[in-house]
């Protein structure tokens, strides 16, 4: 299974939201990592098929969406960032009518539908409507619906945001069991998200890919960038303003500060491993500040 995106672009009059894409995948899990508005909803549209791609193509194991037509959605689950429910329907009546929407026979709907609610944890809940579930539950019902024609190609926009921590690890987790022989593409600025699950890593900015990487390889590039130094509360204040901080940590009456940054902050810094979460950072801390008015352990 190889999904090939060959130099693709999405062109909205002069603004170019994706540009010159070009990318081989092969089973296993990619984390879409960039800021808001860096062009990774817009290219997992095209991969489904809601845009057209202004120029280029998408292939799936050498054959255009166009040559296989119909079959090819065949291929996909899809979940979108703002995934929209019926919320008078149950769990079980939304899971049954998505798959006739998917082509499923009355016999398959029902099978695959007690499997993948028990899997994702609502088999309890699955005759209670869909507006009294929680944010995770609608979450985890969200890839549950995504499983049941099988597809080869998982397509996931934001699927963890808006939940708590506990919700994150929990669909996380799920994400890995469905993962196995899929191609999975993963969407978030949740940097911790991918860190634990990715195989690889695409990084978008501006429309482009900055990166594309094998996670035991991706932050070799800020290798001797990330610093440690330990401050007083005066100096925390100043380096916070000059410098892009990750994380500061109060011990005692001084400040350890996590710092990303081309050369040594101060004279007693000292060079730590580099985190995925230092890579975001480093090329998106700009953005990320004047997102969140500031940085926190979450950042991205």
């Amino acid at each position: 299974m190889e999904l090939q995106l060959q130099h693709l672009c999405k062109q909205y009059g002069s603004k170019c939201a994706v540009d010159d894409i070009s990318v081989n995948l092969v089973p296993g899990v990619y984390g879409l990592l960039g800021a808001n508005g860096a062009g990774k909803t817009t290219l997992m549209r095209m991969i489904c098929g809601i845009l057209k791609p202004t120029s280029g193509s998408i292939r799936l194991n050498g054959k255009t969406m166009q040559e296989l037509g119909e079959q090819y959605y065949t291929h996909l689950g899809y979940m979108p960032q703002d995934f929209g429910f019926y919320p008078d329907f149950t769990a079980r009546e939304f899971m049954l009518y998505m798959a006739a929407v998917k082509g499923l026979s009355s016999k398959e709907a029902r099978t695959k539908t007690e499997k993948l609610l028990d899997m994702v944890n609502l088999h309890d809940m699955a005759d209670k409507k869909i507006k009294s579930y929680s944010g995770g539950m609608k979450q985890r019902l969200g890839i549950a619906q995504t499983e049941l024609n099988d597809p080869s190609i998982l397509i996931l926009d934001e699927p963890t945001a808006g939940l708590d921590p506990k919700e994150r690890v929990r669909f996380r987790n799920i994400i890995s069991d469905f993962a196995k022989e899929k191609i999975v593409i993963l969407s978030t600025h949740i940097v911790s998200d991918v860190s634990y699950i990715a195989d690889a890593i695409l990084m978008m900015k501006q429309g482009r890919f900055l990166l594309q990487e094998p996670m035991s390889t991706v932050t070799d590039g800020i290798r001797g960038k990330v610093w440690e130094v330990l401050v007083d509360d005066r100096r925390a204040d100043e380096y916070s303003r000059r410098f892009c901080v990750v994380n500061l940590h109060h011990e005692n009456n001084k400040v350890r500060l996590r710092i990303v940054n081309e050369a040594a902050p101060a004279a007693d810094a000292y060079t730590v491993e580099p985190s995925l979460e230092d890579l975001f950072l480093y090329h998106f801390g700009e953005e990320v500040q004047n997102e969140r008015g500031g940085y926190d352990e979450n950042a991205g």
